[in-house]
């Protein structure tokens, strides 16, 4: 009688303790998910438009602002809106008046798919002084989101390519197709992106606003193209981008479209950093 009580016990401590670790092991994977959602980096955090108003000061020309702001020595750019670890490569796209100059910038984070993320403006007010603003993309960054400043019409070399005739430049690179001297480079951390634009902005005269400080009525070529293939949260979505994030995260939760989180987890520990590349 008291064998058998005892085997009953052991074949019942051996079911709670069997049960209790697949339960904890589950727990830690659905946690680790929950992390790995919530740490996706916002798209408004991986460029940081003050920096970019200042990368400007260091341009020429359009297609060296282009260059600049794809190049991993400069580092303004740590976006990533198809979530797979490399930067986006941005385009640059010029237009404007006989007064007002813009540059667009976007990028394609799949074929055939393009984001606007955000215009340069400048408006030349006399013939020594000049207006100068950036909005960036309200799906990104939200409504009503600019920078400003005011310079001298001698103050930045761009200002004498913008004002003397010339043709507009545009980007020719797109998803998959780059100039033969770049290569896509990793995403850095959140903490390390933060240190390195801080060089930038904590000297900047740009100061943020809520309203446009340019009267003009030009449009940029890339006005109202959004993408649907965005992965890393945004401030304010279209519907069609809600519903393909909201997909992506179901899919990855059931170990689907994207990377499961086992996947996830091995990744990162490979990289030792925020996220992995590919």
């Amino acid at each position: 009688m008291n064998e058998n009580i005892f085997k009953y016990l052991a074949i019942f401590f051996f079911v709670v303790v069997v049960w209790s670790f697949c339960s904890d092991d589950n727990g830690r994977q659905n946690n680790y998910y929950d992390v790995n959602v919530q740490t996706l980096v916002p798209a408004a955090d991986g460029l940081d438009l003050k920096a970019v108003s200042e990368l400007l000061k260091k341009a020429k020309t359009a297609e060296e602002l282009e260059q600049l702001l794809n190049s991993p020595a400069q580092g303004v750019n740590n976006l990533d809106l198809n979530g797979d670890g490399k930067v986006d490569y941005i385009n640059v796209t010029e237009y404007g008046t006989e007064k007002v100059k813009g540059f667009s910038l976007s990028t394609q984070p799949s074929s055939g798919e393009t984001q606007e993320l955000a215009t340069i403006e400048v408006e030349k007010v006399s013939d020594k002084e000049a207006k100068m603003q950036i909005q960036g993309n309200e799906q990104i960054y939200g409504r009503n989101n600019y920078y400003h400043s005011s310079f001298g019409l001698t103050d930045m070399l761009i200002m004498g390519y913008l004002f003397r005739p010339h043709g507009f430049y545009g980007s020719p690179w797109g998803y998959g197709r780059y100039p033969g001297s770049y290569a896509p480079y990793n995403t850095m951390s959140r903490s390390a992106y933060s240190n390195r634009t801080r060089s930038y902005t904590s000297g900047s005269n740009f100061q943020s606003s809520r309203s446009s400080t340019i009267n003009s009525n030009v449009k940029s070529p890339n006005a109202g193209k959004s993408a649907k293939s965005v992965k890393a949260p945004l401030r304010n979505p279209t519907s069609s981008q809600k519903s393909f994030q909201a997909k992506s995260r179901s899919s990855s939760r059931s170990g689907g479209f994207g990377r499961s989180s086992s996947s996830r987890r091995s990744s990162s520990s490979r990289s030792g950093g925020f996220r992995s590349g590919k």
